[in-house]
C-alpha cells in the first residue's frame, strides 16, 4: 500500500489535537448543574387583613343582597361599588339574612373625591375590621356604634394627622396598626390607656413621642414601636410580656441598659432593639429565650463580652451585634456559625476571634486575636465591613471556588494527555515511514 503523502500527514498532526481539545472544552460551556438561579424577588410587606370573628362568607354561599343602608352608605363615601360589593376583594360580609351586612372593609389608593361621613360609618356599625391604605383622608370622630364592633384598624399612609386621643377612643381594637401617620402625643400611653384587648400593635414611622409606658396590657403578642422618637429606658412591665413573641423598638432616642429580665420573655421569636444608645452588657439571660430566631442589638453603645451562653441558642437564625463597643474574644465556635444565616460583628474596635479555632475565610468583619486576647491588627473599617455585611457566607465561597478549580484543572490534564497522544502517533508513523523508506 502506497503510505501517505507528507501533506496529509502533517494536516492530520493538526487537526487531531484541535478535535480532542475541542471535545474536552465543550462540556465546560454547558452550565453547570449547580448554577445559582436568579433569587426571585420577595413579595413587598403589606399589612395582612385581619379575620373577623365572624366568618364572612362568598356570595354563592348566600342569596340575600347588601342592607340597602350599607349600600347606600358606601355610594355616600363615593368609594367604587359593583352590583354586589360583597363580591369585591376588599369587602367581606356575613351571612345573615334578609340582608347581607359588611363586616370587613379595606379602602386602598382613595381618589380625592373620597370623604368620611359620620352619617356613613354610622349606618357600616356592623364593621369589625377596617383598613385604610393610602388615604390621606380627613378624620373624623368614629360613632360609638361602630367603635363598640371594630377589632381591627389599620391606618397605613392615611389620614392626614391623627391624635393619640382619637386613636385612644377605639378601645375594644385587638389589633392596631399605625404606620407612616403622623401620629399627636405626648406619648404611647395616652393611646393605650383604655386599649385592654390588644394582642398586635404597631405604631412605626409615626413621629410618636415621650416615654414607653410602664404599665402595658399582658395580652400582646406583637409589639413594634419602631422608627420613632421615643426616649428614657425601657421599662420593666415589658418584660412581663411572656406571651410577647415580636418586640421592636429599633430607630428610637432610648438609653440605659436592656434589663436583665428580658429572658423572662419566654415566647419571644424577634427582638429588635437597633439604632438606640442602650449601654451596659448584653444580657446572660437573653440565651433562655428558647425560641429566639431573631436578634438585632447593633448600632447602640452596648460594652463588655459577649455572653457565651448565647452559643447555645440553636434556634438564632440572624445575630447583628454591629457597631457597638463590645470587646474580648467572640465566643462563638464554627458549628454555631455556620448554623446562622446572618452574623454581624463588624464596628466593635476591641473585639476579636480565636484564629487557632476558626478560620480567617469566615469573613466576621473583626480582627483575630494575639495570646492576650486583644486584636492583632485594625479591624476593617465600618464603610467596608457595610459593605461585606460580616454575614456568614463561607461554606457558599468555598463551594464556587471548589467549583471554579474543578472546572478549569481538568481540562489542562485532558490537554495534556491528547497531546501525549499526538506525539505518540506522530512517532509511530514517522517510524513507519522511515522503515518503508529504507527498504
Amino acid at each position: 500500500m502506497r503510505p501517505p503523502s507528507p501533506p496529509l500527514l502533517i494536516l492530520f498532526l493538526l487537526v487531531f489535537p484541535t478535535i480532542i481539545y475541542s471535545a474536552t472544552e465543550s462540556p465546560a460551556s454547558s452550565p453547570s448543574p449547580h448554577s445559582p438561579s436568579p433569587s426571585s424577588p420577595s413579595p413587598s410587606s403589606s399589612p395582612s387583613s385581619p379575620s373577623p370573628s365572624s366568618s364572612p362568607s362568598s356570595p354563592s354561599s348566600s342569596s340575600s343582597s347588601l342592607d340597602p343602608k350599607q349600600l347606600r352608605a358606601l355610594q355616600s363615601l363615593n368609594i367604587p361599588i359593583s352590583k354586589d360589593p360583597c363580591s369585591r376583594n376588599a369587602t367581606l360580609c356575613d351571612s345573615s339574612k334578609p340582608f347581607r351586612h359588611i363586616v370587613s372593609l379595606r379602602l386602598s389608593n382613595c381618589s380625592s373625591y373620597v370623604a368620611l361621613s359620620y352619617t356613613a360609618l354610622k349606618s357600616l356599625s356592623t364593621l369589625q375590621s377596617l383598613q385604610l391604605l393610602n388615604c390621606p383622608v380627613t378624620p373624623i370622630r368614629f360613632p360609638p356604634e361602630l367603635i363598640a364592633s371594630l377589632r381591627s384598624f389599620s391606618c397605613v399612609r392615611s389620614l392626614r394627622k391623627v391624635s393619640g386621643v382619637w386613636l385612644s377612643r377605639l378601645e375594644n381594637l385587638t389589633d392596631l396598626t399605625v404606620s407612616d401617620v403622623q401620629v399627636k402625643a405626648s406619648g404611647p400611653y395616652v393611646i393605650l390607656g383604655h386599649m385592654n384587648k390588644l394582642k398586635s400593635l404597631t405604631i412605626s414611622r409615626a413621629n410618636l413621642t415621650g416615654n414607653l409606658p410602664k404599665y402595658i396590657d399582658s395580652n400582646l403578642t406583637h409589639v413594634d414601636f419602631s422608627v420613632n422618637q421615643l426616649k428614657g429606658s425601657i421599662p420593666t412591665s415589658i418584660t412581663m410580656l411572656d406571651g410577647l413573641e415580636h418586640l421592636n423598638l429599633s430607630s428610637n432616642e432610648l438609653h440605659g441598659e436592656i434589663p436583665p429580665a428580658i429572658g423572662n420573655l419566654i415566647s419571644l421569636k424577634s427582638l429588635s432593639l437597633a439604632s438606640n444608645s442602650l449601654s451596659g452588657p448584653i444580657p446572660g439571660s437573653v440565651s433562655a429565650i428558647p425560641g429566639l430566631t431573631h436578634m438585632d442589638l447593633s448600632s447602640n453603645q452596648l460594652n463588655g463580652t459577649i455572653p457565651k451562653f448565647i452559643s447555645h441558642m440553636k434556634n438564632l437564625k440572624y445575630l447583628n451585634l454591629a457597631n457597638n463597643n463590645l470587646r474580648g474574644v467572640m465566643p462563638f465556635n464554627s458549628t454555631f456559625i455556620k448554623g446562622l444565616t446572618v452574623l454581624k460583628l463588624s464596628g466593635n474596635s476591641n473585639l476579636c476571634y480565636n484564629h487557632s479555632v476558626l478560620s480567617s475565610k469566615l469573613k466576621l468583619g473583626i480582627a483575630p486575636c494575639d495570646k492576650y486576647g486583644m486584636p492583632m491588627s485594625p479591624p476593617p473599617s465600618k464603610e467596608s465591613s457595610a459593605d461585606d455585611s460580616s454575614d456568614y457566607d463561607d461554606s457558599d465561597e468555598d463551594d464556587n471556588s471548589n467549583k471554579k478549580e474543578h472546572h478549569h484543572g481538568p481540562n489542562k490534564v485532558v490537554l495534556g494527555v491528547a497531546i501525549a497522544l499526538s506525539s505518540i502517533v506522530f512517532l509511530i508513523i514517522f517510524l513507519i515511514l522511515c522503515s518503508k523508506c529504507c527498504r
